[in-house]
């Protein structure tokens, strides 16, 4: 830059001593050709230089809008759920996209462009008080009220910017919830109506963009004018001086160079300027992202890496439809169960939001036990469950895997071991195969059809034209309820975990179906600590034992023979699915 702006400066000397040389008969030939060489000589290294100057800076701005994006990105997935409860997923998109772009921009195009500015401004102004001073001292006062009016404008644009950046996340997020509610959307016949929010919301965005941009363009003419005026000003005082024989032709045309040097840094000042208060405004916005801390860490203690695995099992053969791994011509390792943790919950209670979900939750789970959780909606099953995985932390009390507190276990190592499966799975547009094997680092097509056929799931893969390889819809949409609920299953059970955490993951399919999984499963659940929710009778009386929460209480606890001898909630669901099972029979 140093070099590139030096050169520039340079140039319009080379010029006054031709000019004045010519103007007064002292420059022969050989001295104007050297100069001329001289001057066609830098104007080549210039340019090389200028190139430089504008890939460097540009080139940088593109390696910190990668490095931004990955960080923000890996920040957002190390945030708990609570954060994400309280943002909406077209913000986040807008903060990833639009912003970062914004601040990649400010950092290009305005470290080019204003470190360029600035030096021209300041060097050219040194020369210029140097060549002649009153006519320096002319353009200082003329552009010193420009540059107040400058930053009232800035000032206006910087809380335009703001209010234009959040409208640009309302229209992203209502796009996004649009295309994700499509069904809903259609099945309501709202397209009318939501065509006409849209129009609202995007008539908006214009206005406020047309405000933004009518404080940005009006910098442009009204530094166009202010250098306008300034050569006005400078060719009437400097042609007053050559008249007097104050001032020679050369130097008048070397402070005309200087002038229009400077203009495209001044008028650059403005564009530039406008991108860093752009820039400024998007890095505030991802900086909110970047400065929020997980609540959901794990603190630091002494406790080795694998000492609360010392309660676990060892892994042992699991057979499906009691045949044994080698009639599935798949490796034994593939059905191998993982070894499995018991899991204690010492006086736990949650509260959210100053309201009381658990109240002091004591329990036992051993290794390798199957524990059923049910209850009336809303009663906190799956909340209790969300525990183990830390998905939240109890307010009070601790929870404990393998007699490890799990706020002292490594994030990554407590839930490696577990395979989660929810009620509502959201699975991905990608491949039924790259869903069932998301959890694993490197799966297989054995451990794949493993999987599927414990969830009962693989005649109807190889019904699929393309299989495993058929592409699934946004949050798996060309699968039914049942099928994706499968789907979450194949996918928790994959990983083959020492936790296996099942929330209400047969809702959606009808008991016969429900049968044929749970014949299937019941083997993989034996060698793993699993904790099983749900509200039909006929699936809970697969587990060792039954506990049944109301209102953030254990109410009961037991077996299923048990529980259904005494009076209670378990009781009276367990005779009404009976009822319901004997209407269906007799309709």
């Amino acid at each position: 830059m140093l070099v590139a702006v030096g050169i520039n400066l340079y140039l319009p000397y080379l010029m006054r001593l031709v000019i004045d040389g010519l103007t007064e008969h002292s420059l022969d030939q050989a001295a104007l050709v050297r100069l001329l060489a001289t001057y066609l000589g830098l104007g080549v290294v210039s340019v090389v230089f200028s190139r430089l100057l504008r890939k460097i800076p540009l080139k940088l701005s593109h390696k910190i809008e990668y490095e931004l994006r990955a960080d923000v990105f890996e920040h957002l997935t190390g945030l708990d759920q609570e954060y994400f409860r309280g943002e909406r997923t077209g913000d986040l998109m807008t903060r990833m996209s639009s912003d970062v772009n914004l601040v990649r921009d400010a950092i290009g195009q305005g470290l080019l462009q204003g470190i360029r500015t600035v030096a021209v401004l300041v060097l050219a102004s040194i020369v210029m008080a140097l060549t002649e001073p009153s006519l320096a001292l002319l353009v200082v006062a003329l552009y010193l009220p420009m540059v107040g009016i400058f930053f009232l404008i800035l000032r206006v644009m910087r809380v335009r910017q703001k209010d234009l950046q959040e409208h640009v996340s309302e229209v992203s997020n209502f796009s996004q919830e649009s295309f994700s509610g499509i069904r809903c959307i259609k099945g309501f016949a709202l397209e009318r109506r939501r065509n006409a929010q849209f129009e609202e919301l995007n008539s908006g965005l214009i206005k406020k963009t047309m405000m933004m941009q009518a404080s940005r363009q009006s910098l442009w003419p009204f530094m166009a004018f202010w250098f306008c005026l300034g050569m006005i000003l400078i060719l009437n005082l400097g042609g007053r001086k050559i008249i007097a024989g104050e001032l020679t032709l050369g130097t008048l045309t070397q402070f005309i160079q200087y002038l229009l040097y400077m203009q495209w840094p001044l008028l650059a000042l403005s564009w530039t300027t406008s991108l860093m208060q752009r820039g400024k405004v998007s890095w505030d916005r991802i900086r909110e992202i970047l400065d929020r801390e997980p609540k959901i860490k794990h603190r630091t203690s002494n406790v080795e890496p694998d000492e609360f695995r010392s309660q676990n099992m060892e892994p042992q053969n699991v057979e499906v439809d009691g045949r044994s791994p080698s009639e599935f011509d798949i490796p034994c390792s593939t059905f191998c169960g993982s070894t499995s943790s018991s899991i204690e919950f010492h006086n736990v209670g949650l509260t959210i939001d100053g309201r009381e979900f658990l109240h002091n939750v004591f329990l036992e789970i051993p290794a390798g036990t199957t524990l059923g959780i049910t209850g009336p909606t809303g009663s906190g099953k799956t909340l209790l469950v969300s525990l183990v995985a830390r998905l939240m932390d109890a307010t009070n009390g601790a929870v404990k895997v393998g007699g490890t507190d799990v706020r002292d276990l490594p994030l990554g190592q407590l839930r490696g071991m577990i395979g989660f499966a929810a009620q509502e799975p959201v699975l991905f547009s990608r491949t039924l195969e790259h869903n069932i094997g998301f959890g694993v680092v490197k799966p297989d097509k054995d451990l794949i059809g493993w999987a599927a056929e414990v969830a009962h799931l693989r005649s109807d893969v190889e019904s699929f034209p393309e299989q495993y390889q058929t592409m699934l819809g946004e949050r798996g949409v060309t699968l039914s309820g049942g099928q994706r609920q499968r789907t979450a299953i194949s996918r928790a059970i994959a990983r083959r975990p020492g936790i296996l955490i099942l929330d209400d993951v047969l809702s959606a399919v009808d008991t016969q179906t429900e049968a044929a999984i749970m014949e299937k499963l019941q083997p993989v659940m034996n060698e793993r600590t699993t904790l099983f929710v749900s509200h039909r009778i006929s699936t809970l009386h697969y587990a060792d034992e039954i506990i049944v929460i109301e209102d953030g209480r254990i109410t009961q606890r037991g077996s299923h023979a048990e529980l259904i001898r005494q009076p209670g909630y378990y009781a009276e669901l367990n005779t009404m699915q009976q009822l319901e099972e004997k209407l269906e029979e007799g309709s």
